[in-house]
């Protein structure tokens, strides 16, 4: 093993400690959330609603939430890992060692992944305790989970390098990308909207990832999962790419 890949290993290896240390802050937190989502939206909402495009309310919600967690969790690890070591100045044990920016970068994108994913297979268990969880295109619901939570990765480097304070992450976690996600069709499918405001959902990126996940789960999607799979990937290539330069020039790291 060359000493490059073995300083690789060793960063994705701390970074992957650091949460799971704290199951009660990453793991419990999701579980009950999603547990009262299921209770209410799928149980006794659900009831009432009935079915949607051929499946189960709470089937339909499932693939949501899915979502809903993983780009959460993979953006909060990545932003708040860059963000406290900048705080307490300890990031400068990490840029002064002999790792490639890529490798650097590379390191916190796939801790904050891995993260991601195992929300993802928490949520999913979680959704095995009310109903049954399908997985009609599992090559397709892999790799939108892959691509989602590498994306969202790769922009909490970004958040954690840009932000000034906590409230920074908060505001960007809480205030942006849950209210995107809620609007991202969750809930809901596009055919109930009128056609104006279906129109407007489709500049949601959020849709694309949830119809994405959603043609893995249930088989179901309202939009081209191919061409969403695509974008998606340009996107995350392209945000990888923005994470490599900022390492590159320093930016948020040397002040």
């Amino acid at each position: 093993m060359s000493q490059g890949t073995t300083q690789l290993l060793t960063l994705i290896r701390r970074e992957v400690l650091r949460f799971v240390r704290r199951p009660y802050n990453t793991f419990l937190p999701p579980i009950i959330t999603n547990s009262l989502y299921f209770a209410v939206f799928g149980v006794i909402l659900g009831s009432r609603i009935g079915s949607i495009a051929g499946v189960s309310y709470i089937q339909f919600v499932l693939p949501g939430l899915v979502v809903l967690g993983a780009i959460s969790d993979s953006f909060e690890n990545a932003s708040f890992t860059i963000f406290h070591g900048r705080w307490n100045e300890y990031i400068q044990a990490v840029t002064t060692s002999p790792m490639s920016n890529r490798d650097m970068v590379s390191a916190y994108v796939t801790a904050s992944a891995l993260r991601g994913i195992v929300t993802s297979l928490l949520i999913i268990g979680v959704g095995l305790v009310f109903t049954s969880v399908p997985v009609a295109n599992p090559v397709y619901l892999i790799a939108f989970v892959l691509v989602i939570t590498t994306l969202f990765g790769g922009l909490g480097v970004i958040g954690g390098l840009w932000a000034s304070d906590f409230d920074y992450l908060t505001v960007m976690n809480q205030f942006i990308l849950r209210p995107l996600v809620f609007f991202g069709a969750v809930f809901y499918s596009l055919e109930v909207l009128p056609p104006l405001w279906r129109s407007v959902s489709l500049f949601n990126p959020m849709v694309y990832m949830v119809n994405g996940v959603r043609y893995g789960m249930i088989g179901v999607t309202e939009i081209d999962p191919n061409t969403s799979l695509l974008v998606l990937t340009g996107a995350t290539i392209a945000v990888l790419a923005i994470d490599f330069l900022l390492f590159k020039r320093g930016y948020g790291l040397a002040e």
